[in-house]
């Protein structure tokens, strides 16, 4: 939608947020067009074309939200400290913190143009590039990994201590505040994941979301352009990165998605784990890494806390994004093989 003048744009405050653009982007002023990115659960996002460029526009969900979720602050924060040392992520404009402008905080950053996959099989590429393409995805996560986070401007950008300890005992709150139901799999995960976290040896700055289709990928070769949805990025462990990333190796495949379980991989010219695992511990100078069952266990149960938030959030009326029912009917399916995969590590 178009107007110079203001106006609603999308389900933004138009003539507020033309005012604010004027004195916070480099093309200081013109015609301003917003149009909301389909998909995503999280912070609804916005192509932004203003003064003839095009931008990013990200923002806090409409109406009550989950305490310290939805932080886009820290999201802008993250990515100005990461772009000036040439990882791929992309370049921040400017953030505003006044909620009178668009009702929420939210931040303006560069629209990097290049392609998506959504579907982890990559039917998009020709065969020779699906192996680059996810060697490529492994390496700007090492890169991510490498990062001195003092030397981002990122030393206190998460707590002391170890990571996974933390980070149940947040879910487990968040889960809670979200909750409408009691589901035996995810209290049997309450009880035992604290009991057995893995001890840390490494810190580094992490994304919390790392997928596929988190990545902008050049428009003409298999290179990584941009990570985006930074909503999750802290400092801990790298391996929750690793896992999450590798649980797509491990699940089972139900549709379009990024999961490649029972797909035949060297058919499709796609990396094993094992190679993947190799090409990660390479760049990050590991000799391997821990049996991965804890961490899918882990990395699952994060997922039902993020789940049943959207429940929470269709139940309270502002979710964001058209599946997000389809979303929150995975709440249980994924508590299911959180519980598996913590058998399989001796629960």
């Amino acid at each position: 939608m178009d107007n110079s003048e203001g106006g609603t744009f999308a389900d933004l405050d138009g003539p507020r947020l033309l005012e604010w653009l004027k004195d916070s982007l480099p093309s200081g002023s013109g015609d301003l067009s917003l149009e909301k990115f389909p998909g995503g659960q999280s912070n609804p996002t916005y192509r932004l074309s203003y003064g003839g460029t095009n931008y990013v526009l990200r923002r806090k969900p409409f109406g009550p939200i989950l305490p310290s979720a939805h932080a886009v602050e820290r999201e802008y924060r993250l990515i100005s400290g990461l772009h000036p040392m040439g990882l791929p992520v992309a370049k921040p404009y400017s953030l505003c913190e006044d909620d009178e402008v668009i009702g929420s905080a939210f931040y303006v950053m560069e629209l990097v143009e290049g392609r998506t996959f959504w579907d982890g099989a990559l039917p998009e590429l020709p065969r020779e590039d699906r192996g680059p393409a996810y060697l490529a995805m492994v390496d700007a996560l090492a890169r991510l990994h490498a990062v001195d986070p003092a030397e981002a401007g990122l030393g206190d950008y998460g707590a002391p201590g170890n990571y996974f300890e933390r980070q149940v005992a947040r879910w487990t709150k968040q889960y809670r505040a979200a909750q409408t139901e009691e589901l035996e799999e995810v209290e049997r995960l309450i009880a035992w994941l604290p009991d057995t976290v893995p001890q840390q040896d490494r810190t580094s700055i992490i994304h919390g979301d790392y997928r596929i289709d988190n990545l902008i990928y050049a428009p003409d070769a298999p290179t990584v352009s941009a990570v985006l949805d930074w909503e999750l990025s802290t400092l801990g462990d790298p391996l929750a990165d690793f896992t999450y990333l590798a649980m797509n190796w491990a699940l089972p495949r139900t549709g379009r998605n990024a999961q490649l379980g029972g797909l035949d991989l060297a058919e499709l010219g796609i990396p094993s784990l094992e190679e993947v695992t190799e090409r990660y511990c390479a760049a990050t100078g590991r000799s391997g890494v821990p049996d991965m069952n804890w961490y899918f266990a882990y990395n699952l149960f994060r997922l039902v806390g993020i789940l049943q938030g959207i429940r929470k959030r269709i139940i309270d009326g502002n979710a964001s994004g058209k599946d997000a029912h389809s979303k929150a009917a995975l709440v249980e399916p994924l508590a299911a093989a959180a519980w598996d995969f913590a058998r399989k590590a001796g629960a």
